[in-house]
């Protein structure tokens, strides 16, 4: 029997209520890494809050919204810098799509260049996210994230594969993306767990 597994029995409850509980607060994370992230520049921040959050969820440490917005305040420090650049990738990346669609010689390759680019730069933030702890640099996570997407492909296509999810949620119905962003931090959790164990 797992660790958690025997947990849930001397707790006394079913696995699959166990799970499904997990599964609940994975969504309401993602509503509460949604809401954290209207500040533009501070969603790597509300990113590794949510980590945090449904790392001792996972745990059985307790926690809630008053560890999230603690967490959220110390990751905003250096997070904020983060998430600027962060949308500047975004706008070069949107000026390579462009010069594509202008027809520009060439442009067809570097507009898929710097898609691949932003999209392994997403799932490197989301794996820096998933290893944040208080005191640790934002830029030396990156490094190692970055080292590891590359490293780690079956990982690095987990977590694409929850950003696949997120994209056809917010195409079904934009509300459904919100709640869903916490299923994709807990993949991103679960990816880093998998390759500290390997």
């Amino acid at each position: 029997m797992t660790t958690t597994g025997a947990r849930v029995k001397a707790r006394g409850e079913s696995v699959f209520a166990e799970r499904f509980a997990v599964f609940a607060e994975c969504l309401l994370t993602g509503v509460w890494i949604a809401v954290a992230s209207l500040g533009l520049v501070t969603f790597p921040a509300a990113l590794a809050a949510g980590a945090r959050h449904l790392h001792r969820r996972i745990a059985h440490e307790g926690g809630g919204l008053r560890e999230f917005v603690a967490d959220f305040r110390v990751a905003v420090r250096g997070g904020w810098a983060v998430g600027l650049a962060g949308w500047a990738v975004v706008g070069a990346v949107w000026i390579d799509v462009q010069a594509a669609r202008a027809g520009i010689p060439g442009g067809p390759l570097v507009g898929a260049i710097g898609l691949f680019a932003l999209l392994g730069a997403v799932v490197a933030l989301l794996r820096a996210a998933a290893s944040w702890t208080p005191g640790a640099g934002w830029w030396a996570l990156l490094g190692g994230a970055g080292r590891r997407t590359v490293l780690d492909p079956a990982g690095s296509f987990l977590i694409i594969g929850g950003l696949a999810v997120v994209a056809a949620s917010a195409w079904f119905s934009a509300p459904l993306a919100v709640p869903v962003l916490g299923a994709v931090v807990a993949a991103a959790v679960a990816v880093e767990k998998r390759y500290r164990h390997r």
